[in-house]
């Protein structure tokens, strides 16, 4: 074989990535994050709560696209880019929701973006449609 053919391989070698390791990584961060959620949440942070509540669902899709791909996720924070990407589909009112936590995510990246706050019952009732969803996207995978 050629140094040229050899290299190519090599480069092909070190550019696989080992989808397993970060799928689990991915669904091991999103529980991680619901734990945090909870936990800001029950202490009226409710800001910080909905960010990972956002968190929690962006690791858990991309863990999807990671095993659809056999690639890294892309650096993107937009719950249904990152879902149309690998056609995961969402009943409508799941789709809804990814719209309404996408609002949450901007605020802790972007200081000068302040949406309303919702009231803590609210809150505590997109931490239980987080969890649900986190609990649907890993039986999917």
């Amino acid at each position: 074989m050629s140094d040229q053919i050899n290299y190519y391989l090599w480069v092909k070698v070190e550019l696989m990535i080992d989808s397993d390791k970060q799928v689990t990584y991915w669904i091991n961060g999103a529980i991680d994050d619901l734990k945090s959620a909870k936990i800001l949440i029950d202490r009226n942070r409710l800001l910080h709560g909905l960010f990972f509540c956002h968190l929690v669902i962006e690791k858990a899709i991309k863990a999807h696209v990671v095993r659809q791909t056999k690639e890294l996720a892309p650096r993107s924070h937009n719950l249904l880019f990152l879902s149309e990407k690998i056609e995961l589909k969402f009943n409508e009112d799941d789709e809804i929701f990814l719209g309404i936590l996408m609002k949450y995510q901007l605020q802790g990246r972007y200081p000068d973006y302040n949406p309303n706050i919702p009231d803590k019952a609210t809150v505590s009732n997109y931490l239980t449609k987080t969890k649900n969803l986190l609990i649907w996207l890993q039986a999917k995978l």
